[in-house]
């Protein structure tokens, strides 16, 4: 590669850039005021792409692409009022991680109705009118359209710039974002604000995916891909600040242009192919830039934030009933194969999937509930566990128990390595690393073929007899996911699990009276990666092989819906909430294709009505019951 070559994609990735600083903007905006981790960010930017190819392809000319532009920013913007509006206002004062499950469940909507009306099939828009031509540089042609693109990111930068500093808007933003409660004590109509807020955020991001309609199609898959990019941008370039994502975008689309234009690197004893690093390279730069500056590059420490949600109830020993109902349970699923082996086997092959999805639940419910460490990367221990154990089974032919003893090692290797980094940070900084790490790890498994198999995985992964029956690997999951989540309930009521809980709660106390609290919760990250690679070994003997998607970010995101639907403040709640997420998707799947939309909607409600997860609300019902006369 020439360095014209090599100048010339450089600016191919400012192009990008400006595409990242839309939406990676409006998502910063939105978190600093509101304190929302917003995941249906993403669907808001797909959003803007079809409509703005429907502007374009139904009306035609300038007005319909340039003017359907400005209208997708309008009619996003509006949307994302009345998501305000409708929905969040309702449950500000819900623990700050539902309202995350609530967006999710957005997505999950907004990615149906995109199906429903726009179809699943790629849409590409029209070339910009008036900017059909190219551009020579460098001897090579450059569309004048991302010369367009390239422009425009830094006239919105000035522009915001402009408005944040010198409007009484802009003040009341920046204000908000620093101490929100005092700026509502000072007579300023919270409401108003934020909703006015989440709107000029969501126009930003149907702004951004207008102006792609051009260069790149609209898709479905667009909603999950934009929002990680954009959380990278934002995290990378540090929490609230405006020029920090725009360097950020730029610094991350550069970085992939530069993979692409240096292509295959020949060093004699090895090939690399930094082609295949784009998947990753945003990624590895949030993890390098986190592990060296912990608040981005611009970014500050965040002020400690009063969370408008009712304290948390402190975790107490399940009561006798409570076992009883427990031991009972436990009986009854011993019966299972025996119930169903005849009338309903697939019942137990539900059950295997649902025991799975309980202690991988467990797991992260460990860290993330009593921990208060919000890990958005645990699929990553899943999938170490999964692969540790198939690959044994491949490469060294040992036996199933073998290689179920090795899978929470690997993973535990994983959590060790990982956790050190990830403790030493706190929030969605916290969260955002995890979820790097993850994702190299995704990233390792899809582009390691001689190892791993790529994108088609280890296949041929079967239990050996007497575990090839259905009943029997059913009882042996149920064991062992009942030995998991015992063992962690054992940790929590110890010594130990009273230390992580005062770390949470106050790590300056904590360290006062003599507790090392990052090395505690460094212990915790371990033992929950050990846990979870369990549930990642049973997975892969279950279906008989694994792939990529065992590690994707969807499975983490998955695991948090989990938590959260049961509560999180409670220790039964993982259990119930995997139970209910892993039912309700089976069911539904199979009875409508857009059953997206209608778990979502199921969620929703979920979340309105139970704010602090299902369990959580039902206990609150209950005290309030007793507690009449």
């Amino acid at each position: 590669m020439t360095l014209s070559g090599l100048l010339f994609q450089a600016l191919n990735g400012l192009s990008t850039a400006s595409g990242l600083f839309f939406i990676a903007v409006g998502l910063s905006l939105i978190f600093g005021v509101s304190r929302i981790i917003n995941i249906a960010h993403g669907s808001l930017y797909m959003l803007g792409t079809y409509i703005a190819y429907s502007f374009a392809t139904k009306i035609g000319g300038v007005l319909g692409f340039w003017g359907g532009i400005v209208a997708t920013a309008l009619v996003v913007a509006a949307l994302g009022a009345v998501i305000e509006v409708l929905l969040l206002r309702r449950i500000y004062r819900a623990p700050e991680l539902f309202q995350l499950l609530a967006t999710f469940a957005l997505v999950l909507v907004f990615n149906d109705a995109a199906l429903a009306i726009w179809g699943p099939e790629d849409l590409l828009g029209p070339r910009a009118p008036g900017l059909r031509g190219s551009i020579e540089i460098l001897d090579r042609h450059l569309p004048a359209y991302d010369l367009f693109l390239i422009v425009i990111g830094p006239v919105v930068l000035l522009a915001l710039h402009l408005l944040l500093a010198k409007t009484r808007f802009g003040r009341l933003i920046r204000a908000a974002t620093q101490d929100r409660e005092m700026v509502g004590a000072l007579g300023v109509n919270q409401a108003m604000l934020f909703t006015a807020v989440f709107a000029l955020g969501a126009g930003l991001a149907g702004l951004g995916g207008a102006l792609q309609i051009a260069r790149e199609p609209a898709n479905l898959a667009t909603d999950l891909i934009a929002i990680g990019d954009a959380f990278v941008v934002v995290v990378v370039g540090g929490m609230g600040s405006i020029t920090g994502a725009f360097l950020a975008a730029i610094i991350i689309a550069e970085v992939k242009a530069l993979c692409i234009a240096v292509g295959v690197v020949d060093l004699g004893f090895v090939s690399l192919n930094f082609s295949k690093m784009t998947l990753v390279a945003e990624f590895l730069v949030m993890a390098l830039v986190l592990i060296v500056r912990p608040y981005g590059l611009l970014g500050k420490k965040q002020g400690a934030v009063r969370s408008m949600a009712e304290p948390d109830e402190p975790i107490r020993p399940a009561t006798l009933p409570l076992k009883l109902a427990g031991a009972a349970i436990f009986v009854v699923l011993l019966c299972f194969p025996l119930m169903f082996r005849e009338s309903s086997p697939y019942l137990l092959v539900l059950g295997i999937d649902v025991l799975i999805a309980i202690l991988f639940a467990a797991s992260l419910h460990f860290i993330a509930g009593p921990g208060g460490m919000h890990s958005f990367g645990h699929a990553a221990y899943f999938g170490l566990g999964a692969y540790g154990a198939a690959l044994l089974v491949k490469w060294l032919s040992l036996p199933m128990g073998l290689a179920l003893l090795a899978a929470p090692l690997v993973a535990l290797a994983g959590a060790l390595l990982f956790g050190w980094f990830a403790v030493r940070l706190s929030g969605v900084y916290l969260a955002m690393l995890t979820l790097a790490f993850a994702q190299i790890v995704w990233a390792a498994v899809f582009q390691w073929e001689e190892l791993t198999g790529g994108s088609n995985g280890v296949i041929g992964v079967w239990p050996p007899a007497p575990f090839d029956k259905r009943g029997m690997f059913f009882l042996l999951t149920l064991v062992l996911a009942a030995g998991g989540v015992l063992l962690l309930r054992r940790f929590l009521f110890s010594p130990f699990g009273y230390a992580m809980r005062a770390g949470r709660d106050s790590e300056l106390r904590a360290e006062a009276i003599g507790i090392a609290v990052k090395r505690v919760h460094w212990i915790a990250f371990a033992i929950a990666g050990a846990v979870c690679g369990v549930a990642g070994g049973l997975f892969a003997f279950a279906k008989g092989s694994i792939s990529p998607e065992t590690i994707h970010v969807g499975r983490s995101i998955d695991g948090l819906v989990m938590v959260l639907l049961g509560g999180l403040e409670t220790l039964t709640g993982p259990i119930v909430g995997a139970t209910v997420f892993v039912t309700l998707q089976d069911t539904i799947i199979r009875q409508t294709e857009y059953w997206r939309a209608l778990l979502g909607a199921i969620i929703l409600l979920l979340v309105l009505v139970f704010p602090g997860g299902i369990v959580g609300g039902l206990s609150r019902i209950a005290a309030r019951w007793r507690a009449q006369p």
